[in-house]
This record gives structure tokens, C-alpha cells and sequence, in this order.
């Protein structure tokens, strides 16, 4: 007689079901409606195939469409297979690689036989992928020995999959997922129970990009075939909506529109900011000075390249090298033999990071406990030598400028320094017209300190959040474990973009393993020397980034008090040449970053253009606007122009052109 396991459903049931049961068959015991429904099963909170039996007694949840989060994972790890499985159809010969599910689809890398793939070749691709999954194919699991999957890929001429399967663990049962029965690939699954668990009609194959076998440039060049996959069409639809909106949004065709800034191969990973641009930097630097004055900020300048040795001491060495810029302490003459340097002591590095140095001005001179906390800030410069591929435009670039502040104080003082910060954040945040949620990201397994100095450091940062009032579902309140940083937990702010996306900016974190690396102390009240926290922490995060989110955000349509230009006097007519250069010097004046278009064109012209680069507002006057002493505003955006004095518009510019006021 066969063991009964007893199964415990999440509305406190228990059902007892014969070893050999599976979660499938605890749907269609509970009703066929439930059965059809499943896609996939959390055993004791485990994601497993439907089809997976139990081993013991077990806490069951089943998976349907409604749990969208865990839906869609699976859907798009199907998705996957499904081209994967439809490529080697159309293309046979084809040597397929790995493909995962990501955040809004999947992609899938192959070893074409003949040629690399093109934009051209997905459509018949797609079509393939619809017969797949019209077939309704069951997805069936199966554990395999290293040896025969080896001996698997070698006889089908799988030599990527044969190079993987010889390094996995040769004493572990690894797993195989057949597609009916005429093709597989090795996966860890889960998966759905079935192609035809997915919609037909709810991906797309989006784009085709060159990809090396393992990410190594050394290996073999590979073509991944990109595409989006969802529950169902109106998904798709609204998805495919949002990256039209995404496109039109995007910082680096604006940036070029606009005449804000330009990147190109002899500064890669670098930008190069035009005047205007620039103006929106200075901007945001000036706003951001306001706001740390009045918050008790002291501003302090460091190197850009220091010692090897510091950040050996630091820790960055040892687990950021690869990453960083690293240049001889001396170069050679060029008559010189030999190598350049003899050891790690005759290095310096390009800083990544601001911290160290920070340490070092905070080191000068004896500190008092009465001098805490002491908030360091400086508008810094880093590099960090990012991989070519990973680079876009100014959201990801090798040399930047953090806003970025530390801030030394006693035990005592981190949960109302904390606090003091997420109020400021949420400030400057509502200022630009940002909502987001707080992050709290923990301890990583590989990290520096004891586990009682991470218990401290993530409960006091817990704390902060609580009685700054954002711990809430209404800020997105989420705990990250695994994702602190090397040194120290931190809080993450994500803003949510006009469009729904979202942009991790803003962090602090709470460190106590750099302040004893780099031997920081003070002298407390007991006249004995006491180790500071040291609180990292940044609003916008790097400049090139906050303002590639701030013109995908507000589509290129700055505020006005941000607009490098705020407006541009036109004329109808030469004979008002001389009132718009009256004009124009009467705005700037009054503080208004003005232009003057004085071109011998048609006024529609001059207003597609200087829409083109969002003016914010047109002034155009002609012959009776100048007889008038009047203007005829056009503002960005509005089908109607109004007529005003000189004076109103002026009063009414200078209203707009007003940054925030931070006191």
C-alpha cells in the first residue's frame, strides 16, 4: 500500500493525496476549472513543474495567470525554448547556446550554420514559433547523468551545449525538458505544462544583435535573437505602446535634438556637453548646492588618481579592481627594457568612488565627538571602467559626477542623520515631480565585517525609514536581501518615470568597515578614540544619469527654471528687428536665459524648430507688436497663442523661471 502525504492548500486545507501524486493532480481533485487553469506550483515555496510529484508531506500553492509575477517568468522561459526549438526548424544546422527569460521578454543565442541572422529572418521565425505553440506540445521533464548529455550534444553536433555539459557537476542529477518528442534542451525549469499554455498572439521577436559564446570577446561570435512575450495581447499591445512612448522619450535622440550633448568613440563611455546641456548641469548643480548649504554640508574637492595602496586598504582592490582605471605610479623612459612595474606598489588608480578620500580629509586633524556629525559633499568626478556593451548613452558611461556626500557621526546620531536624509531626499524628488519607493537592500554573501555590525547597520536604517514616515505600502516599502553593497546595507530610492518605469537613483548606506580599514577615529566624551559610521549618500546619483532620466521623463520638456533656453524673441518682420533685441535684453534682464531669432524665415518655420528643441516659450513679434509695446506668446505644448504687454510676459516668465525654493 502506497504512502499518503498530506498536501496543505494556503486556506488552511489539507488534502491527502497517494505518493506519487503530483500538484496537478491536487488541481483537478479540487475541480477541472483549477486544473486547466495551473500553470506551475510553489511546493514548501519552491516553483516546480505541475507535474513534479511530491516527495513528503508538502505546503502547496498553485500558480495561475493571476499570480502575474511568477506567470510571466515562466511564460517568458517558455517563450525561450519555443524559439530556440523554432530556429533549428527554419534554420536547420543551427547550434543552439542558452537563452534566459528577462524583465520584459527573453532572447536566446545560436551558432547559425551558414550565416549570422538578420532583422529578416524573424518573421518566419515568429510563424514557426505559432505552429509550436498550436501544437500544444507537452513540456515533459526528465534528470540525466552528465555523460549523457554530453554524448547527446555530440552526436546532434552541439558543440557549445557539449563545451557546458562537460563542466557541470559530474555527480548531480542535471535536467532535460523534451518539447514532445522530437526536441530538447537541458534546463533547470520549471516550466509550463504545455506550449499551448501560451498565447500566440502575445510576443514579439524584436531585434537581432551580435553576442560571444560565455561573453568572452575571445570566443565565438553568436546571434541573439531578442523578443518581448506576455500573458496575453492586451500586455503585448500596451507594452509595445509604452516602447513607441519609450523611443520618442529617449535622452540621446533628444540630447541631439536639442543640442544638449554628443558621445562618440574618442572619449568612449565619456560625454561631450554643448553650452547648452551644460546650463542644465549648472542648474542642477546650483539647485543641489542650495539644498546641502542649507542642510550643513561643508564642500570639499579630492584627487582624481590616488595611490594603489589606499585602495588596497579600502578593500576596492581586492573586489573592484576590474573595474577601475589603473595607471603606472611612473612611466618608464622609452628607452627603457623591462617591465613598467614590479608589483600592485607602483600602481595608482582613476578613483571609482569618492569614500576613500573623503576618509583622508576627515583624518586631517584631531576630531572632537561636539564636531559630529561632520557632512562631507562634494560634486566628484569618477571612472569606472565599464565593459563596452554595457555603455548607453548618459545612463550608463565611464567617467561621471556623483553627488555625493559622507557624513561622519557617532552611534548615537545614525538614525536621525538617516532620517534628516530621506526627508531631504523626498524633497528634491517632489521638486522634479518624481513619485518612488524605498529599497532597502542587505547584506551580500560576500562582505566585509561582522554579522553584528550588518545587524546594526541594517536595523538603524529600518528605523530611519520608520520615523521619516516611508516604511509604507504607499512608498513601496521592499527589503532586498543579498543586494548591499560589499561594506555596508543601503536604502535605494526608485523613481517612477512619466512613462512607468523605473530609475534607482538616490542611496545611503551606513559603513562601519571603511571607517576601520582606513583607521578614522574621534575623540568621545570619555577621551578614549571612537570609530564614526560612515553614512554614503547620494540624491541624483551621477549627474549624466539623472539628467538622461529627467529628458526621458519630461519628453525633452524641461521646467522652465531647467530649460537652457527659456525663451526665444522671433520676428514676422525685419522692421521689429530692433524691438525683439529690445525685448530680449528687457527678458535677460529680469534673469530669463533668452534668444533672439531674427532669420529671414517664415514665422512657422521658426516655430517648428524651436519646438523641435522645446522652448519652452516664443515670443513673436512684428510690426504691431512693436507699435504696441505687446508680444504674442506660443508656449510649448498649446495650440493658442496669447497677447500680452511686455511687462505681463516678463512677470510671467520670471514667475516660471524660478527654481525651487529649498529653504
Amino acid at each position: 500500500m502506497s504512502e499518503m502525504f498530506k498536501i496543505s492548500l494556503p486556506d488552511g486545507s489539507v488534502r491527502e493525496m497517494p505518493e506519487g501524486s503530483t500538484p496537478l493532480d491536487v488541481a483537478a481533485a479540487i475541480g477541472p476549472g483549477l486544473a486547466k487553469a495551473a500553470l506551475a506550483a510553489k511546493v514548501d515555496g519552491e516553483l516546480v513543474d505541475l507535474t513534479r510529484p511530491f516527495t513528503g508531506n508538502a505546503q502547496l500553492a498553485l500558480v495561475t495567470s493571476r499570480d502575474e509575477a511568477e506567470a510571466l517568468e515562466l511564460a517568458r522561459h517558455d517563450y525561450a525554448h519555443v524559439l530556440a526549438e523554432a530556429v533549428q526548424a527554419v534554420f536547420p544546422g543551427t547550434q543552439i547556446t542558452f537563452g534566459p527569460a528577462t524583465d520584459d521578454g527573453f532572447y536566446y543565442d545560436f551558432a547559425p550554420k551558414d550565416r549570422p541572422f538578420t532583422d529578416e529572418d524573424l518573421p518566419a521565425i515568429e510563424a514557426e514559433m505559432r505552429k509550436i505553440i498550436a501544437a500544444n506540445k507537452p513540456l515533459r521533464r526528465e534528470v540525466w547523468s552528465r555523460e549523457q548529455l554530453i554524448s547527446r550534444w555530440k552526436q546532434q553536433g552541439e558543440s557549445f551545449k557539449a563545451e557546458w555539459a562537460a563542466e557541470l557537476p559530474g555527480d548531480e542529477d542535471l535536467t532535460v525538458y523534451w518539447s514532445g518528442d522530437d526536441w530538447l534542451d537541458m534546463c533547470r525549469g520549471p516550466h509550463l505544462p504545455s506550449t499551448g499554455k501560451l498565447d500566440p498572439a502575445a510576443f514579439k521577436l524584436t531585434r537581432v544583435s551580435g553576442a560571444y559564446w560565455r561573453g568572452d570577446q575571445k570566443n565565438a561570435m553568436l546571434s541573439r535573437i531578442y523578443g518581448t512575450g506576455w500573458l496575453n495581447k492586451k500586455q503585448l499591445d500596451a507594452h509595445l505602446t509604452r516602447l513607441e512612448e519609450a523611443a520618442k522619450r529617449d535622452h540621446r535622440k533628444l540630447g541631439g535634438e536639442m543640442d544638449l550633448f554628443h558621445l562618440q568613440a574618442e572619449a568612449h563611455g565619456s560625454v561631450f556637453w554643448h553650452p547648452k546641456g551644460y546650463k542644465i548641469w549648472r542648474e542642477l548643480e546650483s539647485y543641489m548646492r542650495r539644498a546641502i548649504d542649507g542642510a550643513g554640508y561643508r564642500e570639499v574637492k579630492t584627487p582624481q588618481v590616488m595611490d594603489a595602496r589606499q585602495w588596497e586598504q579600502s578593500g576596492h582592490w581586492g573586489k573592484y579592481r576590474e573595474n577601475m582605471f589603473v595607471i603606472p605610479d611612473e612611466v618608464p623612459n622609452v628607452d627603457d627594457e623591462g617591465p613598467i612595474v614590479s608589483n600592485d606598489a607602483d600602481w595608482m588608480a582613476l578613483k571609482p568612488m569618492n569614500c576613500p578620500a573623503h576618509v583622508l580629509i576627515f583624518r586631517q586633524g584631531i576630531k572632537s565627538y561636539r564636531e559630529l556629525p561632520l557632512r562631507l559633499y562634494e560634486n566628484g568626478c569618477c571612472h569606472r571602467n565599464e565593459p563596452h556593451g554595457a555603455l548607453h548613452g548618459l545612463m550608463r558611461v565611464r567617467q561621471f559626477t556623483q553627488d555625493d556626500a559622507h557624513i561622519f557621526c557617532r552611534e548615537d546620531q545614525i538614525v536621525a542623520e538617516v532620517q534628516a536624509f530621506c526627508e531631504l531626499a523626498d524633497r528634491v524628488y517632489k521638486d522634479f515631480g518624481f513619485t518612488y519607493s524605498i529599497k532597502l537592500a542587505l547584506r551580500p554573501e560576500k562582505r566585509f565585517g561582522t554579522e553584528e555590525m550588518w545587524d546594526k547597520a541594517e536595523s538603524e536604517l529600518r528605523a530611519a525609514v520608520v520615523r521619516a514616515g516611508l516604511a509604507t505600502e504607499e512608498y513601496g516599502w521592499e527589503e532586498l536581501p543579498g543586494e548591499g553593497a560589499f561594506y555596508a546595507p543601503k536604502l535605494e530610492w526608485h523613481l517612477t518615470d512619466a512613462i512607468g518605469r523605473t530609475w534607482q537613483v538616490g542611496t545611503i548606506q551606513s559603513d562601519r568597515v571603511l571607517p576601520e580599514r582606513l583607521d578614522a577615529s574621534y575623540i568621545g566624551e570619555d577621551g578614549e578614540k571612537h570609530r564614526p559610521v560612515m553614512l554614503h549618500r547620494a540624491i541624483f546619483g551621477s549627474y549624466e544619469r539623472f539628467i538622461g532620466i529627467l529628458i526621458e521623463h519630461f519628453a525633452g520638456k524641461l521646467p522652465v527654471w531647467l530649460a537652457p533656453v527659456q525663451a526665444v524673441v522671433a520676428t514676422i518682420v525685419s522692421d521689429a528687428d530692433d524691438y525683439a533685441r529690445d525685448v530680449a535684453a528687457q527678458l535677460a534682464a529680469a534673469g530669463i536665459r533668452v534668444e533672439t531669432d531674427l532669420r529671414n524665415e517664415k514665422i512657422n518655420y521658426k516655430v517648428r524648430e524651436h519646438s523641435l528643441q522645446k522652448v519652452p516659450h516664443l515670443l513673436v513679434v512684428g510690426k504691431r507688436e512693436a507699435d504696441e509695446g505687446t508680444v504674442a506668446i506660443r508656449t510649448l505644448g498649446e495650440e493658442r497663442q496669447k497677447f500680452v504687454s511686455l511687462g505681463e510676459a516678463i512677470a510671467m516668465l520670471k514667475g516660471e523661471a524660478s527654481a525651487p525654493d529649498l529653504r
